[in-house]
Order: structure tokens, then sequence, then C-alpha cells
């Protein structure tokens, strides 16, 4: 069979394959449901929505709470379902519901509390009809796919006031809330910059030649959700989705939000930035992926600045920190491990000033407030889970919209801004030393947009503000309004 009639004969396939399960009935979200009460010590009945991968550490972190019943469990591919069970089983508990439809899971009434762990499209949708139908919500990060969804989801928790806790776990480590506590008591003088690094080495995910039909146990209308409807062009069906636009939103919008959180949570702001710049590429081979593996991003908040590096080569790290952070001040600096559970802070002269420690339980935090009914005791409420999110999106935007550029020639786009100029020149080192040639490559420099916090549009850009949220398939629109 010739490439032509091959790819034709899997589309073909896949559109019969498509169509058979699109016919699943679309349930509607109204009316909305009233939430049970759940006493002190009453246990509570959740349901985690998304197996494959980090949904496993939801179903290890519940098991190990006293006051908390897994009653179901929820997947579009079947085939990771048993292992789950398994879990749950050897831990003595009773085996839960199952499910392969979310609609059908929510109308559950034996249900108090949902945990999201799946692909990021899915992550606000998911969480919204699970507040309409009455249920509070742990949502993984990033917790939307653009700002506009990730600002409804806020709305949604607060109309109806329910519970829900995005899943950037450093907040209920000690070692961090602690060293958040010495920045913003004015200990390093007054915040300047706040650096977030996410150096992870990414391999290829190698290129397909044409569409691939998914995997045989999954159901592929639900999984696509919100998604355009469009066959499946990578070679690993699981997880290499993040660096596809339609589903993920590359490692600054992945591992990267974990750090972009605390960097954002160090400079102490409540909102978005006055402007963003993003530039760089996909160096070192082709692939499918459509997302930067090196990525830059500079916000603007006025009187401090954040900036992100995302590397996915090998590299060093920038002061033995690869995947961390460091918040400088006037009189100093403090460093954020990458297992949330250390930090050091120092003065100018680099001498270590005080060390902190400790871990945390994100889950018993969020468990906690469901009984607490006080959106106050959690440590990730929606809206820091929105705001961090958000500041990914607008980064990915800008990168986006923007246009190749050569090494070559000098960028004068950061104006005076030093540290900018500075990461810049270790950006182009670390391609160097990764065997890119610069005087052969070109890089996107991304559009500098300016942007509104208080509406959160940005200013005088069609284009910018289009990409603040999404054309939703019929049946999985996430609502304008609750």
């Amino acid at each position: 069979m010739d490439s032509i009639s091959r790819r034709r004969f899997l589309e073909q396939s896949l559109l019969t394959a498509m169509a058979g399960v699109a016919s699943v009935e679309v349930a509607r979200t109204e009316p909305l449901v009233a939430r049970r009460r759940v006493a002190a010590n009453d246990k509570v009945r959740i349901a985690i929505i998304g197996m494959h991968g980090r949904g496993l550490d939801h179903i290890k972190g519940y098991l190990g709470l006293a006051d908390v019943e897994i009653v179901a469990l929820c997947d579009v591919d079947s085939a990771v379902v048993p292992f789950a069970l398994d879990m749950i089983d050897k831990k003595g508990m009773p085996k839960p519901k199952v499910f392969q439809d979310i609609r059908e899971l929510l109308a559950m009434k034996e249900l108090d509390a949902v945990s999201i762990a799946t692909p990021n499209h899915w992550h606000s949708l998911a969480a919204i009809w699970a507040m309409q139908h009455g249920k509070d919500v742990y949502v993984e990060k990033p917790i939307s796919h653009n700002v506009s969804e990730g600002r409804r989801t806020v709305e949604t928790a607060r109309k109806l006031n329910r519970i829900c806790q995005a899943g950037t776990q450093s907040r209920s480590h000690k070692a961090c809330r602690d060293a958040m506590e010495y920045v913003h008591s004015g200990k390093i003088g007054k915040v300047t910059l706040s650096r977030g690094l996410c150096y992870k080495p990414r391999n290829s995910i190698g290129k397909v030649t044409g569409p691939q039909m998914p995997p045989s146990s999954v159901n592929y209308d639900l999984w696509l959700g919100p998604a355009p409807q469009k066959p499946v062009e990578r070679r690993q069906f699981h997880y290499d989705w993040h660096w596809q636009w339609d589903y993920g939103n590359g490692d600054l919008g992945n591992q990267g939000i974990h750090q972009m959180d605390i960097a954002r949570w160090g400079l102490g702001k409540e909102g978005l930035p006055n402007s963003v710049l993003s530039l760089g590429g996909r160096f070192g081979y082709v692939d499918d992926g459509q997302t930067p593996n090196t990525e830059l991003s500079f916000f603007d908040y006025g009187d401090s600045h954040l900036i992100f590096e995302v590397r996915g080569l090998k590299t060093d790290g920038l002061e033995g920190i690869k995947i961390g952070n460091i918040v400088y001040g006037t009189e100093g600096y403090v460093a954020f491990s990458a297992d949330y559970g250390k930090a050091s802070a120092f003065d100018n002269s680099h001498v270590k000033m005080m060390d902190f420690s400790g871990g945390g339980d994100h889950f018993a935090n969020f468990i906690g407030a469901v009984h607490s009914r006080k959106a106050s005791d959690l440590h990730g409420e929606i809206l820091e889970g929105h705001l961090s999110s958000a500041l990914c999106h607008l980064g990915n935007i800008s990168y986006r919209l923007g246009t190749p550029q050569p090494f070559n020639e000098k960028t004068k786009a950061f104006g005076d801004d030093k540290d900018a100029y500075e990461t810049l020149g270790r950006f182009e080192q670390h391609l160097t030393d990764n065997g890119i040639k610069l005087a052969e490559t070109k890089y996107m420099l991304g559009t500098r947009l300016k942007f509104d916090s208080r509406s959160e549009r940005f200013r005088g850009n069609s284009q910018a503000n289009a990409l603040l949220t999404r054309e939703y398939r019929k049946g999985f629109e996430v609502p304008e309004k609750v």
C-alpha cells in the first residue's frame, strides 16, 4: 500500500471509529446540584478522574488519608483502570465504581469531591462540570488550557461556593511557606526579580508519516473533549500530547507551572503583568512536537520582573539549580529546590543566612477545606492556580505570535534590561554547548504584548486576544457563565 493510500485508509478508519463513539448523548449541566454537607466525622467520598501517570499519585495520596474513601474512578482509557483498582484492593479498601464517561460519573449522588488528573485541555471543563454538579474539586496544574477558561473556573467556584484546590503542591510544603514568609517580611529587602528554572531534558518524540489510530482501549471522542476533532499525529498517544498546542502547553505549562507558581508567589503580586515577551524554539531535533523545548519568557510588573527559563536539552544548572527558583531582593536572595522541601536564604555576598526545610500534604489540605467549607484554608486556592497558569499561557501566546530571527543579530527587544540580556547570553551558550550552530539557526522572537490585568485582555492586539480562549467542540463547551 503506497503512503497516500495508507494515509487515506487510516483517516477513514479513524473517522469511522470516532463516529461510533460520538453518538454518546451529551449530558446537560443544569440544573445546578446542591452539595451534601460533609460533617467533621464523615468520610469525604471522592472520585479520581484520569489515572495515567499523575492520577496514580492522587490515588496513593488519598489512600493515605483516613477521612477519605475513593468511591469511583474515571478514565477514557479502559486499559489503565486495572492497575488503579489493584492499588486500592491491596490497601483493603472497597472496590470503587468505574466510569469511562465523566458525565455519567458526575451524576453520582454518593460523591462529594473529584480529583482531576486528565490532560490539560480537560482541566477547566472537568472542574466546572464537577462544581456545577455539587462536587468540590482538586484540579491538577495548569488548571486551564487557556487564560479565559481559567478565569471561568475561578468564577464558578466563587458563585457556587465550592472548594477548589489547584495542584501546585509546593504551596503546602513547610519549606516553601516558611521561605516565602521570610521573603515577604522584607528579610532580603525589596524583591526586584523572581526567576523560575525548568531545565528538564526532553528527548525527541519522533515523527510519524501520517495519522495514527488511538489505542483500541481509548474512547477517542471523550479523550478529545473540548479539543478540535483531529487525528492522532504523534507516535506515543499518552503524555506526548504535552508538546502539541491543541492539548498541552509545552514544558512552560507542564513541569514549569510549578516553578512559575513559586516565582509569582515570590514577587507577592496578586494580578498579572503589564507586559510579556517570549522567545525560543524547538532545537536539536525535528519531530511532531509543536511547543518550544527551549524558551525564555519575560514578564514586567513595573517595579519588579519575572523571568522564566525552559531548557529541554542537556544543561548545567544556574547556581546549582536545574529545576527550581531564585527570588532576588535588594539585600539578598532565596533559592528553592526542585522537591519543594528545601530552600536557603543568602546575602548579596552569597553567604548563607538561613535554611528552610519540611514537606506537606496538599491532598490533606484539600480534604481539610472540604470539611471546614473555608476556601481560605486552601494553600493552593483556585485563584492562585489561575494566575500562575495564566502566566504560562501569556508566555506561550507571545512566542506563538513571534517571527524567526537570526542569532547573529543582537535583539534590541529588551531595551536596557541587563537581566534579560544576561539570560539571553546564557540561552545562546546553552544551545552552542549542545552543538547548535547559531550562525545557521533562527529562533522565534515573540511579540512584546501589553496586558490589562484587570480585564485579563491584551491591549490593542486582536491576534493575541484570540489566543486567550479557543473554539470548543459542540457538547464540550466551557460555559461562558454559571
